[in-house]
């Protein structure tokens, strides 16, 4: 006699399958999600060459498409028209590439933490962003990041950009590393509901002056410096406000 199946080895019926127009426009966005890995390889062979701005333009390049996906994956009900593959995990995977691994790879190569801290430090950065990229407590309720959202393409291009003692580096990576893990909001730009306008405005101030520093081959002019620090002020500040209202 056969053995019986439990439960969880028993298959889920398949989805429904979509009209072939719609579920060819979901296709599409998962391959454009996926497009993001792609500009991942490329600023990751950068980084092991030594190309910095190269590096951080094809970061930029995956920023952009991370930041539209999920728009777009909405507009076209994506779970119903293309549901074989999981949009959240593929997000995730080209995200941890994208906001860590390579940024950690640059981070390594450039010297900006010396070398007898780099190897430490980058181990300790991928160990935390691992266990922040598994916590089922990572958004609130309202949208807002539980903790720093491991965005280490953003502290490597300041990092690169303002140039700092490795000991000033050294602090803010292991702090943040800390913060990954404490209830401090952060805020999604394109998901919370709060300023979301002004929040919007400034992530485009932001992108502008990250693009104009990288264009500038990561030696940044006043006016670069000061849309990012100006950004970065905003959105401390933001974290302060949701603070106070919580």
């Amino acid at each position: 006699m056969a053995p019986r199946k439990k439960k969880s080895d028993v298959s889920p019926p398949p989805a429904p399958s979509a009209p072939l127009g719609p579920h060819l426009l979901g296709l599409a966005i998962h391959l454009f999600t996926a497009a993001g890995a792609a500009a991942g390889f490329l600023a990751l062979a950068a980084a092991f060459k030594g190309q910095f701005p190269a590096m951080f333009f094809w970061l930029g390049a995956a920023l952009l498409i991370d930041g539209v996906d999920g728009t777009f994956a909405r507009l076209v009900k994506i779970e119903e028209t293309a549901p074989e593959y999981d949009g959240k995990v593929l997000d995730l995977v080209v995200d941890y590439l994208n906001y860590v691994i390579v940024p950690v790879v640059g981070i390594w190569r450039s010297g900006l933490v010396g070398d007898d801290l780099a190897l430490g430090l980058g181990l300790l950065i991928v160990v935390a962003s691992s266990l922040y990229f598994a916590d089922r407590r990572m958004k609130m309720a309202d949208h807002f990041f539980r903790g720093f959202p491991a965005l280490w393409n953003v502290v490597a291009l300041y990092l690169f950009v303002f140039q700092m003692p490795v000991w000033a580096n050294a602090a803010l990576i292991v702090f943040l590393c800390a913060l990954m893990f404490l209830r401090v909001p952060f805020v999604h730009p394109m998901r919370v509901r709060a300023l979301r306008a002004l929040s919007i405005a400034v992530t485009c101030v932001w992108f502008a002056s990250a693009m104009l520093a990288v264009g500038q081959g990561l030696v940044a002019d006043e006016l670069a410096k000061a849309g990012l620090v100006a950004s970065a002020l905003y959105f401390v500040a933001l974290t302060l406000w949701r603070f106070r209202v919580r």
